[in-house]
């Protein structure tokens, strides 16, 4: 109580004279001092410190904590976020490094609210004088972080504003140059604005426990930059919307006859130039892809919008603080009436609330509540719009993953070894099964079989040809309805089967070379059949041997046959022709 007193010296209570405390330590400018006329002279009286307590009611001291205790929630909000974007794969969280880093921001926003909470430190160095960032360890750490954080957030929101409107206007998709500068935007701005402003600006104690940037120099330094990048962003966003509600009425009026077709005086469309053009985007294909944008892109949009809100409401009330106490320091005409409530009354202050309301020394008390809850809410907004459905369901297939039953299926020891490596991958030579009834081939007159005579096999004159590859799958395939052996050249031969019935005129072949050797080495000399259709016999002992095609029976005519070459089957040399049958 005499140090109080001795404090006081010859100020009326509840003012402390300045003379007695010749410290240096402290944010100065902070101290609220007024000259007051005295026996001894003019004498310079301060209100003790914090000034918040003689200016805001009682209740005013449990909205700064709860302040903090919704930061601290807003970052068990944060930090789940992040953990679920590091740890769950994108198809469950769909992460973009603007959403990180516009989360980040948030949290170094909260901590300049929780390392005061955690730490408990005092608001003022002496009985006039608060504390400041080089008085108080605890108030550089929280007013860095909170500078940084709320510079960042607007940072990021202004990039993520960017991106958006180059997507949707100008059809413009980001990539990796986009992604460095967005880097180097968002970490480097935030930490030069925030260097500056605590060098040249600095922090301290202004109301709670929390440090916030002092009124000298700040907007220059960085509630204007801050303030510029907001609006920018805003106007970018009212910008995006503006013309994603364009193309929307566009798409309502356009009509689709007129856009890509007119119609001519025949009644049939005639397609102008630019109608048909690749680059032509109609109203409705515009509209189709915003609204594919946006769907993807509305969470993040409304996130950064309720920030860029939060912080620019935060950023106005600070101004229009600065801007009353330095009106006030200025023009103590204005305090005096409240000033001499106070004196009169002892340090009662109830019943000076209503002189400073009046006066228009301090902003509302309900303001600065509404400010400190919003910015504290950032966090939770920002689980809530960017958390999705598909995370939890991959927090729930993650932890229940140990816990699920495995399969029982076999898995042979082979199959894992050759699966690691992909060389070691071969195709099945089987052909897939296939359901249903097996497809039949039909039954011909005549069915021929393969060459078994090597006597024939000596006379032909072309080398065998590999083995088809398709020929192997033929047993399966018709499931044992035919048995089909390799041609002996390669590939399958059409052949020509004459019916057994006839009632038109015969006619010859269109020439000699019509049936390849293929197709005479295929049969048999017993299934082979003249020009007619009907079968040839082979020839007696003594008769000259043919090795083509024979003349009809019925017929005394001879020739003699050639052998037809087929320069795609085979390099051999071809032989002299003859001249088709004559009839």
């Amino acid at each position: 109580m005499a140090n109080i007193t001795a404090e006081r010296g010859a100020c009326t209570a509840p003012f402390l004279q300045l003379s007695s405390f010749d410290t240096k330590v402290g944010y100065l400018p902070g101290r609220f001092c007024a000259p007051v006329p005295s026996i001894e002279g003019i004498i310079e009286c301060c209100l003790p410190c914090p000034i918040t307590d003689w200016v805001y009611s009682d209740e005013f001291d449990v909205v700064p904590k709860a302040a903090n205790w919704l930061n601290v929630a807003g970052m068990a909000c944060s930090i789940s976020l992040l953990i679920t974007y590091l740890i769950l794969p994108v198809k469950n969280t769909n992460r973009h490094y603007l959403t990180i880093g516009l989360v980040l921001a948030v949290c170094c926003l909260q901590l300049g609210f929780i390392i005061p909470l955690a730490a408990q430190p005092d608001q003022c160095h002496d009985a006039i004088t608060p504390n400041d960032m080089y008085s108080d360890r605890t108030c550089a750490f929280s007013g860095a972080f909170l500078l940084f954080g709320g510079f960042a957030a607007i940072t990021w929101g202004f990039l993520r504003s960017v991106s958006i409107h180059l997507q949707i206007c100008w059809q413009v998709v980001p990539g990796a140059k986009f992604f460095w500068a967005s880097l180097l935007t968002g970490l480097g701005l935030p930490a030069t604005f925030a260097t500056a402003a605590l060098a040249i600006t600095g922090t301290s104690y202004r109301f709670g426990n929390t440090c916030h940037i002092n009124h000298q120099k700040a907007l220059a330094d960085y509630w204007g930059p801050l303030l510029g990048f907001a609006a920018v962003s805003t106007i970018l966003q009212f910008a995006t919307f503006g013309y994603c509600i364009k193309v929307y009425i566009k798409s309502l009026l356009a009509d689709d006859h007129h856009s890509n077709s007119q119609v001519s005086s025949s009644g049939l469309p005639s397609y102008s130039s630019r109608a048909g053009s690749v680059k032509t985007v109609t109203a409705g294909q515009a509209y189709r892809r915003i609204r594919k944008v946006i769907a993807l892109q509305w969470r993040g949009t409304v996130i950064v919008l309720i920030i860029i809100i939060n912080v620019v409401f935060l950023s106005i009330i600070f101004v229009q603080m600065d801007n009353t106490v330095t009106a006030a320091m200025q023009d103590f005409g204005k305090a005096e009436p409240w000033l001499l409530c106070l004196a009169i009354n002892g340090g009662n202050k109830s019943a000076c609330l209503d002189k400073v309301k009046a006066s228009g020394l301090v902003t509302s008390e309900a303001t600065v509540m509404a400010v400190l809850i919003l910015l504290s809410l950032n966090g939770i907004w920002t689980l809530l719009f960017l958390g999705r459905t598909s995370m939890l369901l991959g927090w729930i297939d993650l932890l229940c993953r140990p816990f699920a039953k495995r399969p029982t299926d076999f898995v042979s020891v082979d199959a894992r070894r050759f699966s690691n490596s992909p060389k070691d991958y071969e195709m099945i030579n089987s052909p897939p099964s296939r359901s249903g009834p097996t497809p039949r081939i039909p039954e011909a007159a005549l069915t021929s079989h393969p060459l078994t005579s090597d006597k024939e096999d000596d006379l032909s004159p072309l080398g065998e040809s590999p083995q088809s590859p398709s020929s192997r799958y033929a047993s399966d395939y018709f499931s044992k309805e035919i048995e089909y052996k390799p041609s002996p050249n390669f590939g399958k031969d059409a052949e020509y089967r004459s019916p057994n019935l006839s009632f038109s005129t015969p006619r010859p072949p269109s020439s000699v070379g019509a049936m390849s050797r293929s197709r005479e080495n295929s049969m048999t000399f017993s299934q082979r059949v003249d020009g007619w259709g009907r079968p040839f016999s082979p020839p007696r002992e003594g008769s000259p041997v043919s090795l083509g095609r024979p003349a009809p029976a019925s017929r005394d005519r001879s020739f003699t046959p050639t052998y037809e070459w087929d320069p795609a089957s085979t390099y051999a040399k071809p032989t002299t022709r003859q001249a088709p049958y004559g009839f």
